[in-house]
């Protein structure tokens, strides 16, 4: 049996919103830059325990969606269009260069930003995640539910979905964080993000990415499968592959084996 994580304190070294984009920033200043994207309906404490592993080899950067710990973004309709926000921040904090990690809505991000920053980007992990995201209707009903009922409706059959059964039991304090994250993300932001998931597609794409990527799958995922997963890999010219016995959040179910992944790659020529 694993032992329980504990989510170490880890302390910003710059905060703020730039362009309607919270973030925070971890590590000195002259090191590699490493930004997470998060999944839909959590925040910036998803990546709390890589941000204690790394954050004395990169500078880490960490930022929310709309609705999740930003404000609102009313002319931000797209995954491309939150792309530009984040190359806005980007700018902002004069990075010129970057290493990128998204996971599901985050990995979306990530192929945008790739096309968008084909030199700045310097690595793309991709997790838990897919070139496209479901149905339509899928989408649209879970953005009525969470206006017209709120986002505890919607919560229990989430967080299901983002643990194995194992993980929840051996790992009661990640369990505890990604309920409160959901919780605490509010149902227009959330919908607003159902509604760029949902127009995402970037099947035909794929090839045109040109940054070294990682694409790191959950082998009881069922949000994003191992088979959509596969289909990144099998997409992305010279994309490595690696799959983890988790289901959504990979890196909260198996948080040591993902950042060894993460990192293994990252100091990887």
């Amino acid at each position: 049996m694993p032992q329980i994580i504990s989510h170490p304190s880890v302390t910003a070294n710059a905060s703020g919103i730039v362009g309607g984009v919270a973030y925070q920033s971890f590590g000195s200043a002259g090191l590699p830059v490493l930004l997470f994207g998060n999944s839909l309906a959590t925040d910036t404490r998803l990546w709390t325990e890589q941000v204690a592993a790394l954050q004395s080899r990169y500078r880490i950067i960490v930022f929310d969606y709309p609705g999740h710990g930003s404000p609102l973004w009313p002319d931000a309709n797209t995954m491309r269009q939150f792309a530009e926000r984040l190359a806005l921040l980007l700018d902002a904090l004069g990075i010129e260069s970057y290493r990128y990690c998204g996971l599901s809505m985050g990995g979306a991000l990530g192929m945008e930003l790739a096309l968008l920053h084909p030199a700045r980007m310097q690595k793309l992990v991709l997790s838990n995640t897919a070139a496209q995201f479901g149905a339509a209707d899928f989408w649209n009903r879970r953005s009525a539910t969470a206006m017209e009922q709120g986002m505890t409706a919607l919560a229990d059959a989430t967080i299901a979905r983002w643990f194995t059964a194992e993980a929840a039991l051996a790992y009661p304090l990640n369990l505890a964080l990604a309920r409160d994250m959901f919780l605490s993300t509010q149902a227009d932001g959330y919908a607003q993000c159902c509604a760029a998931i949902r127009d995402f597609d970037f099947t035909a794409r794929l090839p045109q990415i040109r940054v070294p990527t990682l694409v790191i799958a959950g082998t009881r995922d069922m949000a994003c499968t191992a088979e959509q997963a596969r289909v990144l890999a099998d997409s992305i010219p010279g994309a490595r592959y690696s799959e983890l016995p988790v289901a959504h959040l990979g890196n909260l179910g198996a948080g040591a084996e993902f950042t060894s992944a993460l990192f293994s790659f990252l100091t990887s020529l």
